[in-house]
């Protein structure tokens, strides 16, 4: 069956750590890149083992061996088949010559907990929207912690759900995020659309859209 990338990278994560049959140190998850070099094939697996350590017995003579042997400035680094007995040598031109494809495993982390956080926070979404907890949205859209795409989707689901009373909390936070931003300036719209309501231009204060004058500070709003 065939594997999607993710699932491999989530085999391999599993996997037990193979030590460097040179130096003994514990090998890094390495990712193939996008661009392939050599005879452009590939390694057969988009993610493999390798060993970054720079006082490898391996990687630190074979500066000499490549020069002497093909004039060229270059090294290697032992790679490992994940899930085999298999190492073998690849070449670098430089120190940090593969560095650039580690797996930062403490950024998937982060990666997977956002996921998650996703996950939860349109569950509570569907189960606010459902009952109509107009607060519950606005208490998900107003948390700075909380995913992107959760506040965005709290954003338009508070103007169908949301009271007059939720106006003036978002009108007195400005969003950094200039597409919430917009879609919150759009549900105020819609909450006064429902509630035949508008604001004060003169207090800001919560009107009727029919009002002639403000019942908070008593000015004339008629045509305002």
């Amino acid at each position: 069956m065939f594997e999607s990338r993710e699932e491999v990278l989530q085999k391999v994560l599993g996997m037990p750590r193979p030590k460097c049959p040179h130096c003994g140190a514990e090998m890094s998850i390495w990712e193939e890149p996008p661009i392939r070099f050599g005879d452009g094939l590939g390694w057969g697996t988009p993610y493999l083992f390798v060993c970054f350590n720079d006082d490898c017995e391996l990687f630190r003579s074979g500066w000499k061996h490549i020069e002497e042997t093909y004039a060229h400035h270059a090294s290697y680094r032992c790679m490992n088949y994940p899930g085999t007995d298999v190492f073998e040598c690849v070449p670098v031109f430089s120190e940090m010559g593969m560095k650039g494809q580690i797996v930062d495993e403490s950024v998937l982390a982060r990666q997977e907990a956002e996921k998650e956080a996703i996950i939860r926070g349109f569950n509570l979404l569907a189960e606010y929207y459902n009952t109509k907890d107009g607060p519950g949205v606005l208490k998900l859209l107003l948390d700075p912690l909380e995913p992107a795409r959760v506040r965005l989707k709290a954003a338009e689901m508070i103007g169908d759900i949301g009271e007059v009373e939720a106006i003036e909390p978002l009108r007195s936070l400005h969003f950094p995020s200039e597409a919430i931003q917009k879609q919150v300036d759009a549900a105020v719209a819609r909450i006064h659309e429902r509630h035949f309501t508008r604001e004060c231009p003169f207090c800001a204060e919560v009107i009727k859209r029919r009002a002639k004058i403000c019942k908070h500070c008593g000015k004339d709003v008629t045509g305002a």
